[in-house]
């Protein structure tokens, strides 16, 4: 296991490229460009995901821009709805964007031995965060620790890039090792049978399907 300074300063380096001129961006790149072109999953995936397990009592792990909050359908008029992240630039985007919820924000480091306590939550999105997480670090933990958020019969669900036994075409081949050379990504060593591992070690039921590079998940205690 990786030594505990070195895990946290990666796990910064991997939410600190967040900056507010990059969260503009992000949208565009991501969910328009890059799932599409270089990952072949194409983010209507992950909008039907929201769609179908985010409840009125959400938390969500990697706040992003809050882009598939936004066209969720919620039930009702004001969910509870939680946004944890290392970034605090994420967190203050996301609470504008989804303002009219009034969510709240916890700045938290998933991998730490140190968790906030919270009232248990029904739905969790776990998305397009478990690659960022380094790749010296145990990150099993991470699913440790999002399965002590979750109700009995809540849902955990999310989406992650793979980095082992995949194919890439040469430019998001490079991209790629540049983001895990950058520390943007640490999912080199990232295949599906890790993934399981992680979910089987931390829930009794989950479902991975493999959609391109990625693997969209759902898991349940």
């Amino acid at each position: 296991m990786a030594h505990p300074l070195s895990v946290a300063i990666n796990t910064q380096a991997g939410a600190a490229v967040y900056s507010k001129t990059a969260l503009r961006l992000y949208d565009f790149w991501v969910h328009g460009l890059s799932n599409h072109y270089l990952w072949h999953c194409p983010t209507v995936q992950l909008q039907a995901l929201y769609q179908q397990h985010s409840t009125n009592n959400h938390l969500e792990v990697g706040a992003g821009t809050g882009y598939f909050l936004k066209q969720v359908t919620f039930n009702r008029l004001k969910p509870r709805i939680v946004l944890m992240d290392l970034n605090t630039n994420t967190l203050e985007v996301v609470s504008k964007a989804i303002a009219h919820y009034q969510p709240a924000g916890v700045v938290n480091d998933i991998l730490s031995v140190h968790q906030p306590v919270l009232p248990l939550f029904d739905s969790i999105a776990f998305n397009y965060v478990w690659h960022c997480l380094p790749a010296n670090a145990n990150k099993e933990q991470a699913f440790t620790h999002l399965a002590q958020f979750l109700k009995p019969d809540g849902v955990l669900f999310g989406a992650t890039l793979l980095g082992k036994d995949i194919k890439l075409n040469p430019f998001a081949k490079g991209l790629m090792a540049l983001y895990n050379q950058k520390g943007i990504f640490g999912n080199q060593d990232d295949s599906y049978d890790a993934l399981e591992s992680a979910l089987a070690a931390n829930f009794s039921r989950y479902e991975i399907r493999q959609v391109g590079t990625a693997a969209i998940f759902t898991a349940w205690k």
